[in-house]
Protein backbone atom coordinates (compact mmCIF):
# COMPACT_ATOMS: atom_id res chain seq x y z
CA UNK A 1 0.00 0.00 0.00
CA UNK A 2 1.14 3.35 -0.64
CA UNK A 3 2.46 5.96 1.92
CA UNK A 4 2.78 9.11 2.88
CA UNK A 5 4.00 11.37 5.37
CA UNK A 6 2.54 12.24 8.47
CA UNK A 7 3.89 14.85 11.52
CA UNK A 8 1.78 15.12 15.17
CA UNK A 9 3.11 17.96 17.40
CA UNK A 10 1.18 19.14 20.52
CA UNK A 11 2.40 21.28 23.54
CA UNK A 12 4.95 18.93 24.57
CA UNK A 13 6.53 18.20 21.09
CA UNK A 14 6.65 16.04 18.06
CA UNK A 15 4.70 12.55 18.39
CA UNK A 16 5.22 11.11 15.59
CA UNK A 17 7.19 11.99 12.23
CA UNK A 18 7.09 9.66 9.76
CA UNK A 19 5.63 7.54 6.49
CA UNK A 20 1.79 5.84 7.09
CA UNK A 21 -0.30 3.99 5.05
CA UNK A 22 -3.27 5.23 6.79
CA UNK A 23 -4.69 7.80 9.25
CA UNK A 24 -7.80 7.92 10.62
CA UNK A 25 -8.95 10.47 13.04
CA UNK A 26 -12.09 12.37 14.48
CA UNK A 27 -13.34 15.79 12.91
CA UNK A 28 -15.62 18.13 14.77
CA UNK A 29 -17.82 16.71 11.67
CA UNK A 30 -16.97 13.35 12.15
CA UNK A 31 -14.93 10.72 11.11
CA UNK A 32 -12.13 11.35 8.55
CA UNK A 33 -9.78 9.22 7.18
CA UNK A 34 -6.58 9.67 4.71
CA UNK A 35 -4.76 7.26 2.29
CA UNK A 36 -2.04 8.27 0.15
CA UNK A 37 -2.76 11.10 -2.69
CA UNK A 38 -5.67 12.53 -0.63
CA UNK A 39 -7.15 15.70 -1.76
CA UNK A 40 -5.32 18.99 0.02
CA UNK A 41 -8.15 19.82 2.84
CA UNK A 42 -8.17 21.72 6.67
CA UNK A 43 -10.76 20.35 9.16
CA UNK A 44 -10.85 21.00 12.59
CA UNK A 45 -10.24 18.35 15.38
CA UNK A 46 -12.79 16.60 17.84
CA UNK A 47 -11.83 14.70 20.79
CA UNK A 48 -11.38 10.95 19.74
CA UNK A 49 -9.52 7.86 18.95
CA UNK A 50 -6.94 8.58 16.25
CA UNK A 51 -5.57 5.28 14.16
CA UNK A 52 -2.35 4.96 12.26
CA UNK A 53 -1.53 2.26 10.06
CA UNK A 54 2.04 2.39 8.74
CA UNK A 55 5.30 -0.71 8.05
CA UNK A 56 5.26 -0.81 12.10
CA UNK A 57 1.63 -1.58 12.62
CA UNK A 58 -1.27 0.03 13.59
CA UNK A 59 -1.00 2.25 16.91
CA UNK A 60 -3.42 3.92 18.47
CA UNK A 61 -4.14 6.95 20.51
CA UNK A 62 -6.12 9.79 22.17
CA UNK A 63 -6.23 13.24 20.08
CA UNK A 64 -8.22 15.95 21.64
CA UNK A 65 -8.62 19.44 19.74
CA UNK A 66 -6.84 21.01 17.25
CA UNK A 67 -6.55 20.60 13.07
CA UNK A 68 -5.48 18.55 10.19
CA UNK A 69 -4.18 19.75 7.18
CA UNK A 70 -2.87 17.54 4.19
CA UNK A 71 -1.36 19.72 1.90
CA UNK A 72 0.51 18.34 -1.33
CA UNK A 73 0.51 14.26 -0.22
CA UNK A 74 2.15 15.47 3.59
CA UNK A 75 -0.73 15.42 6.83
CA UNK A 76 -0.22 17.23 9.50
CA UNK A 77 -1.84 17.06 12.95
CA UNK A 78 -1.63 19.87 15.19
CA UNK A 79 -3.69 19.24 18.39
CA UNK A 80 -3.67 19.71 21.95
CA UNK A 81 -3.45 16.48 23.06
CA UNK A 82 -1.70 13.25 22.00
CA UNK A 83 -1.90 10.38 23.90
CA UNK A 84 -0.41 6.87 22.73
CA UNK A 85 -2.31 4.06 24.36
CA UNK A 86 0.13 2.75 26.13
CA UNK A 87 1.03 6.04 27.53
CA UNK A 88 -2.43 6.77 29.28
CA UNK A 89 -2.52 6.38 32.58
CA UNK A 90 -6.38 4.21 33.11
CA UNK A 91 -6.48 4.90 36.65
CA UNK A 92 -5.91 8.82 35.84
CA UNK A 93 -8.73 8.28 33.37
CA UNK A 94 -11.44 6.51 35.82
CA UNK A 95 -10.68 9.21 38.83
CA UNK A 96 -11.08 12.09 35.93
CA UNK A 97 -13.98 10.45 34.95
CA UNK A 98 -15.52 10.36 38.75
CA UNK A 99 -14.87 14.00 39.44
CA UNK A 100 -17.03 14.91 36.20
CA UNK A 101 -19.49 12.43 37.16
CA UNK A 102 -19.87 13.80 40.93
CA UNK A 103 -20.01 17.60 39.51
CA UNK A 104 -22.98 16.58 36.85
CA UNK A 105 -24.65 14.56 39.81
CA UNK A 106 -24.90 17.69 42.07
CA UNK A 107 -27.71 20.25 42.12
CA UNK A 108 -25.74 22.69 42.97
CA UNK A 109 -23.34 23.03 39.82
CA UNK A 110 -23.40 25.93 37.25
CA UNK A 111 -23.91 25.52 33.97
CA UNK A 112 -20.52 26.45 33.42
CA UNK A 113 -19.54 23.78 35.46
CA UNK A 114 -21.68 21.26 34.62
CA UNK A 115 -20.51 22.26 30.49
CA UNK A 116 -16.57 21.89 31.71
CA UNK A 117 -17.79 18.47 33.63
CA UNK A 118 -19.66 17.24 30.34
CA UNK A 119 -15.83 17.83 28.22
CA UNK A 120 -13.68 16.31 31.36
CA UNK A 121 -16.18 12.80 31.56
CA UNK A 122 -15.47 12.99 27.29
CA UNK A 123 -11.91 13.24 27.52
CA UNK A 124 -11.83 10.40 30.16
CA UNK A 125 -13.84 7.69 28.00
CA UNK A 126 -12.26 8.39 25.48
CA UNK A 127 -8.58 8.10 26.93
CA UNK A 128 -10.61 4.72 28.75
CA UNK A 129 -11.70 3.26 25.28
CA UNK A 130 -8.08 4.18 23.34
CA UNK A 131 -6.60 2.19 26.65
CA UNK A 132 -8.31 -1.00 25.97
CA UNK A 133 -6.24 -0.97 22.59
CA UNK A 134 -2.68 -1.54 23.79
Amino acid sequence: MATFPLKIVCPEGTKFDGQVTQLQVRTSTGEMGILANHTDCVAPLGMGKAVIDSDAGRQYAACMGGIITVLDGTATIVCTTFEWAQEIDLARAERSRDRAQAVLDSKDASDSEIRMAEARLRRALIRKNVATFQ
